[in-house]
């Protein structure tokens, strides 16, 4: 796993491309639909605002409060992303253990192999809606990909997270490979 410092880097090179995004989002379109079935954009920065806060508490991060992402969503983001960030730039609350579904492991650990995978893709989600631009951090989507082609199709699909992988050409680029992988028609 990553260090705590090369976490708190990536989350911050990572959230910040999403806070860029949120920040530009033009105010008529945040009821815009999103590639997640159902979603508009402001439910994409609700989806991450609901369950970020929720599961870090583990690890006695405190995220509650500020405005809600159907008021707000450039503010109930901000605080969010503002309060993880905190988190692991605080060497002891970093390296904080815990016990999650992927066992027992220190919160850095989890936001690396959680939370920032959501936010990279959910700022394609967020870019697709609104109209934005849509490149992703390439090292990023490296890392992220070399992590789901250790899964199996099976467990990744099971999780509700992911739909139906989409096909695209084999000479597609990494980004399109794995917003397709995702279940996202890039």
């Amino acid at each position: 796993m990553a260090g705590a410092s090369e976490t708190a880097e990536r989350y911050r090179n990572v959230a910040g491309q999403f806070t860029e995004r949120v920040r530009a989002v033009p105010a008529d379109a945040w009821d815009n639909p999103a590639p997640c079935e159902g979603w508009v954009a402001r439910d994409v920065v609700g989806h991450l605002v609901g369950w970020v806060p929720d599961f870090l508490s583990r690890w006695d991060v405190e995220l509650k409060g500020g405005p809600s992402a159907q008021a707000d969503p450039v503010g109930a983001w901000t605080r969010l992303s503002d309060g993880v960030q905190a988190a692991l730039d605080d060497p002891q609350a970093a390296v904080r253990q815990a016990d999650s579904p992927m066992g027992r492991r220190s919160l850095q650990d989890i936001v690396d192999m959680i939370v920032i995978n959501d936010v990279l893709i959910h700022t394609w989600d967020i870019a697709r809606a609104a109209g934005l631009d849509e490149t992703l951090d390439p090292a990023e989507v490296a890392r992220m990909s070399g992590g789901f082609l250790q899964m199996s199709d099976e467990a990744l699909r099971s999780s509700g997270q992911f739909g139906p992988r989409v096909e695209v050409a084999d000479d597609a680029d990494a980004q399109t490979k794995l917003i397709a992988f995702s279940g996202r028609r890039p």
